[in-house]
């Protein structure tokens, strides 16, 4: 009886090893992309060829709301900046 309460603990011990190492890999994976999206963005808005006023006020909306202001680049602004630069 012993012998199988030991099988088991050290099966469910290296199961809950596993799955920490797989959750912290994916952690890690989701706050790269979400830092290369950030930058992304940044960089992206820094090039973009409308007047500096425009760019500002990317810039600060990107830093306060990471996330938001990133995919609302991506969305929404980097579209209507290189529309209106050829128009």
């Amino acid at each position: 009886m012993n012998t199988t309460l030991a099988i088991a603990h050290a099966t469910s011990s290296t199961t809950n090893d596993t799955l920490g190492v797989i959750g912290a890999a994916l952690l890690v994976g989701l706050l790269l992309a979400y830092a290369l999206l950030v930058l992304g963005a940044l960089v992206s808005s820094l090039g973009a060829p409308m007047s500096g006023g425009m760019k500002l006020v990317w810039i600060i909306f990107i830093f306060i709301a990471p996330f938001i202001g990133s995919i609302c680049w991506f969305l929404i602004g980097k579209r209507n900046a290189y529309v209106s630069a050829y128009r």
